[in-house]
């Protein structure tokens, strides 16, 4: 065995002894909720597992979701050479929560290319794992809380995933901002690599914050309801959609035509050594580094449209 080798095995056993460890503190932290809403959210959340996308649904809907991809958001996606072998943590912004378009865009994607071969678990937050029937939807498509343990175990299980960290303050961020990375300082993602062991495949993306534009984020309003307090909800926005016009952006609703835009960037390379994730200096330089290179596809994306809307 060469000391490639090796070091590939000490890795693995790295990751998987961060897995466990992430494991117990996330179970420590969720009886710690309580019984009241935020108890019963991370109860709920808690019920993941890696089996990844259920193959019937992905069938049975794939017609549906072909033409959204293909007509309706004429989705180019491209990049696809700079994926290295898995694992990966790709990293990306997304708009229009809680029915972010070009996240699930992704994953769509990533599956018709890749089927059974190489599953993708993408992540969300826990209040949306927690609605029963959408909940049970998500874990359908394949997808795991943004929680360290879920997204542990996965990455070392061999698993590739998504985790968009910007969260609602990126998903949510008004129209205006649209072509602005911003992955609101959460740094746990290059942690997260390094204990894992992993690159992180950054994705630039535009055009998905046409579907639903945000006309105000709402941070005064989240904190006036204590959605902050008791759903970890930042902001409480209004948004132009389909069929309400002007209303709360949680409600459900239709996407307006968009042209969406996705590059998987360069894959950033991470120090594997876990005494990195208490290196405030290297964690932060990643992060940049990470931010940095979504934004220069996004700028470099944005220059393709046509139109100044849904082009």
């Amino acid at each position: 065995m060469t000391t490639t080798d090796h070091r590939a095995d000490d890795v693995r056993l790295q990751a998987r002894a961060h897995a466990e460890d992430a494991r117990d503190a996330m179970d420590a932290k969720r009886r710690e909720a309580g019984d009241g809403i935020a108890g019963w959210v991370a109860e709920r959340a808690a019920e993941w597992d890696l089996s990844g996308q259920d193959e019937t649904t992905m069938q049975r809907q794939k017609f549906l979701w072909n033409a959204l991809v293909d007509y309706w958001f004429r989705m180019e996606m491209d990049g696809w050479e700079n994926l290295p072998e898995s694992p990966v943590l790709l990293v990306g912004i997304h708009s229009g929560a809680p029915f972010v378009w070009d996240a699930w865009t992704v994953g769509v994607q990533w599956w018709r290319r890749f089927g059974q071969e190489r599953p993708l678990h993408g992540t969300a937050h826990d209040a949306l794992m927690a609605i029963p029937v959408i909940g049970r939807y998500f874990r359908a498509m394949g997808v795991l809380p943004a929680a360290p343990d879920a997204i542990a175990t996965a990455l070392a299980e061999g698993r590739d995933v998504a985790l968009w960290p910007g969260g609602e303050v990126d998903s949510l961020r008004p129209w205006v901002e649209r072509d602005e990375a911003n992955l609101a300082g959460r740094k746990g993602f290059v942690k997260m690599a390094i204990r894992a062991g992993v690159p992180i495949v950054p994705i630039a993306t535009v055009g998905g914050a046409d579907a639903m534009p945000v006309l105000m984020r709402g941070d005064r309003l989240s904190r006036a309801l204590r959605l902050d307090k008791i759903l970890r909800l930042k902001v409480f926005p209004l948004a132009i959609s389909l069929p309400w016009g002007i209303a709360p952006a949680a409600l459900p609703q239709l996407p307006l035509p968009a042209k969406i835009r996705t590059r998987f960037m360069p894959a950033v390379e991470i120090d594997a050594d876990p005494e990195r994730a208490d290196d405030d200096d290297y964690v932060n330089e990643k992060y940049e580094e990470v931010q940095a290179s979504i934004q220069r596809g996004m700028d470099a994306l944005a220059r393709k449209r046509a139109l100044p809307l849904f082009g």
